[in-house]
């Protein structure tokens, strides 16, 4: 039983963790029908920034979380502005084209700038080791991901849905001249959801550094992970890619303890039975009818 517990408290941290990495492609997929496959270099991004910044110039953990979602967001906003903007009325094909590109030249440029050594954040003395809740021991450092997780994902469920900006994104993604004639800045908008989305997979990549793990090929390594969260959950809601990236942690995280000589099998065969399942998401529309 305290496996078991153990299990799932893990898994519902590396969930979370995935859907904070995966928000951001889901936004930028589902409500603006953009394909950014380089969404994990804006993640490794901010978990390179929070690296540097904690154990190079010893700046707090927690201080240098806001600084690696604002860094990685600027960063967003200047590639949309730079290049992306130029790519949104050309077809999937060419975006996927464009963005591997983009990945493949980040790589290339943390390797020159930073090296191939694995590097990891250094965190505060009282996240490490375990604390005892109803008697099972709890990793610290996995309950402060999930409390931060948790309260990301409520924060952006309401943005999208009980705000302004909400509703101005949905108006501009379903019918941009619409959306102009009322006022409505869709340039501005985009930007802002995009470097937003970029901003939290900067986040995630910070807090998820001591976990995953951060080298040049951060990017590729996760960025099956993101699509496999995306794919799953549907676009439609973010509600989707919440339920798929928790279910996928657990499952992860379950099959590496029980049969860990099959590797990452056991989350591949659970995204092909869900898929098969709902081959528009757990939340896609067509599924939703």
């Amino acid at each position: 039983m305290t496996t078991l517990f153990t299990i799932l408290f893990d898994g519902i941290a590396y969930g979370m963790l995935l859907f904070v990495l995966s928000c951001g492609l889901a936004v930028t997929l589902g409500l603006m029908n953009f394909v950014n496959l380089a969404h994990g270099a804006f993640a490794m991004a901010g978990g390179y920034i929070c690296a540097v910044i904690v154990n190079g110039y010893g700046v707090p953990f927690f201080a240098a979380l806001p600084v690696a979602f604002l860094a990685s967001a600027l960063l967003g906003a200047v590639m949309e502005r730079g290049v992306y903007r130029y790519m949104y009325g050309r077809s999937h094909l060419d975006q996927v084209l464009f963005t591997v590109g983009l990945v493949f030249m980040s790589v290339a440029a943390v390797d020159y700038i930073m090296g191939s050594t694995q590097v990891f954040v250094k965190l505060p003395d009282w996240l490490h080791g375990q604390i005892n809740i109803f008697g099972v021991g709890v990793g610290r450092y996995r309950l402060m991901i999930i409390v931060i997780c948790g309260l990301l994902t409520i924060a952006l469920q309401l943005i999208l849905a009980r705000t302004r900006f909400g509703s101005r994104l949905r108006a501009a993604v379903d019918d941009p001249r619409a959306a102009s004639g009322l006022g409505i800045n869709v340039p501005q908008v985009f930007a802002l959801t995009f470097a937003f989305g970029s901003g939290l997979a900067g986040l995630g990549g910070a807090l998820g550094a001591e976990i995953l793990g951060l080298d040049p090929y951060f990017p590729l390594k996760f960025l099956i992970y993101v699509l496999i969260v995306v794919a799953v959950g549907g676009t439609s809601t973010m509600t989707g890619p919440f339920l798929a990236a928790l279910l996928l942690g657990i499952g992860d995280v379950a099959g590496k303890y029980y049969v860990p000589k099959l590797g990452a099998f056991v989350i591949y065969a659970m995204m092909i039975v869900l898929l098969l399942w709902r081959p528009h998401g757990l939340f896609g529309r067509t599924a939703a009818r």
